[in-house]
């Protein structure tokens, strides 16, 4: 399968954890997963947060140098190629990690929150990007930082969801790589992009229960299939 993306007008490439995962970025579920390491009640949520909040942020400081120690792949590097070549594409991805960011990529939106973004209760959200943070709490009042992430139990934020949904619904070609198809609201924006007349590529390994939907399908992972996947311009 090759495509020409200079015939569609809007491209979204919609990114879950398998994308990151082929960087060696860890994953949340499953075995080797984060979860299945760590307890998320003492790091992923607000009330491990409140109970403890030099602890979480460690913690998180930790998962900053893992990202950090990885590299994005060829796969990233195609779509951040088509974003330059490109002025529809736009990135919604499930992903913390930055790495469509470090690739080159502008237009990204991020539904779960970003490992590089802190946010404070009074003065709102700080960029902090590096191996550690560049201090736990808020330089103008001194509340504890917190670092700007869905975590267990938070709902997404629902601008996000709407520019998000908004991208998808708008989009003539989707492109869905390494989602699992069952986190919701995301597990619903094939469906949305289907009833708006959108081609549907899925890049997978593995089906999931939105499988179906697709008009194609390719098992195999991003680094792989991308490359091959457009006509060079």
């Amino acid at each position: 399968m090759e495509i020409d993306s200079s015939g569609y007008k809007n491209i979204v490439y919609f990114t879950g954890a398998g994308m990151s995962a082929e960087s060696g970025v860890p994953t949340y579920r499953g075995s080797g997963g984060i979860w299945s390491e760590y307890r998320w009640q003492e790091y992923a949520c607000q009330t491990a947060f409140e109970e403890d909040p030099q602890k979480v942020l460690a913690f998180h400081e930790l998962r900053r140098q893992a990202v950090l120690a990885c590299r994005p792949h060829t796969g990233h590097d195609v779509i951040a190629e088509q974003e330059r070549v490109h002025s529809g594409v736009t990135v919604v991805t499930q992903n913390i990690d930055g790495m469509h960011q470090r690739a080159g990529n502008k237009k990204v939106i991020e539904l779960h929150g970003s490992l590089w973004r802190l946010r404070c209760p009074w003065h709102g959200v700080i960029e902090d990007i590096g191996e550690k943070y560049q201090s736990y709490k808020c330089r103008g009042c001194g509340s504890w930082l917190r670092p700007d992430i869905v975590w267990f139990g938070d709902s997404l934020d629902p601008g996000v969801v709407s520019e998000a949904t908004g991208a998808i619904r708008n989009c003539d070609l989707l492109v869905s790589i390494g989602t699992s198809g069952v986190v919701w609201p995301a597990a619903g924006f094939p469906q949305i992009a289907r009833e708006n007349g959108a081609r549907l590529i899925e890049i997978n390994p593995e089906p999931n229960e939105m499988s179906h939907l697709y008009d194609e399908t390719i098992r195999t992972g991003a680094g792989s299939a991308l490359p091959g996947l457009f006509k060079k311009q």
